[in-house]
């Protein structure tokens, strides 16, 4: 959907939650349509954000890299 969106695992390495953020607020750019949210949507953009980077977070942790 959107290549802008970086990977958040290299090899067994996972990025920070730094990251993961970062990667959220692209998808949610992405798929609202809002590169910068009005002032009266801030707060409905910034709960969407947050919600996908502990989505985000809890995939990560949940992952068995590097396992047979």
């Amino acid at each position: 959907m959107c290549r802008s969106i970086h990977r958040l695992r290299d090899g067994t390495e996972i990025f920070d939650r730094q990251a993961m953020e970062e990667a959220s607020r692209q998808y949610v750019r992405k798929v609202s349509g809002f590169s910068k949210p009005a002032a009266h949507n801030q707060d409905a953009f910034d709960k969407a954000v947050a919600d996908i980077a502990d989505a985000t977070e809890r995939l990560m942790a949940s992952l068995q890299i590097g396992r047979p």
